[in-house]
């Protein structure tokens, strides 16, 4: 059984292998990122704070795209699925960002849903494949490729960086707070 804390999500492990430790961690993201906008309506999914231009709903925009981007596109060496592949990133770089607004939340919720299941699909293959040592398919300009355990603990920072954003724009629309 899954220890999970009062909004519901799945604690990382006190003690476990580095395995099970970055993908607890990960989770835990992920969840805090899933209690953060649930419930918003049109209005709260377009919040933003100060002169910032980020919204909880380009949030989980965002955060799907890059889902896919590391775990689909570089770690795997896939294309990318819709709607990314049709995106034209050099004309429009901020397009996960600038199109969200017009998207409803149960619509954003599924693009970042399906992302996160990609995304783990694509670890569970890579752990099989070489562990967290396992470097990933798609190499950088210089040749060089992270391995899986890097994309994970980016994985992590981008997440943790991003919840920090939404609670405070979760906070302006109804005084949420929290971790």
């Amino acid at each position: 059984m899954t220890d999970l804390d009062e909004q519901g999500r799945p604690n990382p492990p006190l003690a476990g292998d580095e395995t099970a430790t970055l993908l607890g961690f990960l989770e835990y993201q992920r969840a805090t990122l899933a209690w953060k906008t649930s419930g918003l309506d049109s209005v709260g999914l377009s919040v933003t704070v100060g002169v910032s231009s980020m919204t909880p709903g380009g949030m989980l925009k965002h955060l799907a795209f890059v889902e896919d981007w590391w775990f689909c596109r570089v770690l795997r060496d896939q294309d990318l699925p819709l709607p990314w592949a049709a995106v034209d990133w050099d004309a429009d770089p901020d397009w996960d960002w600038r199109t969200a607004a017009a998207d409803a939340l149960e619509e954003l919720r599924k693009v970042w849903y399906d992302a996160t299941e990609r995304s783990r699909a694509a670890v569970h293959a890579a752990l099989a494949e070489g562990g967290l040592g396992q470097l990933a398919r798609r190499k950088w300009p210089d040749g060089r490729a992270p391995s899986l355990r890097w994309i994970l603990c980016h994985m992590i920072e981008e997440y943790a960086r991003h919840n920090g954003h939404v609670d405070l724009m979760r906070e302006v629309v109804d005084g949420l707070t929290g971790e």
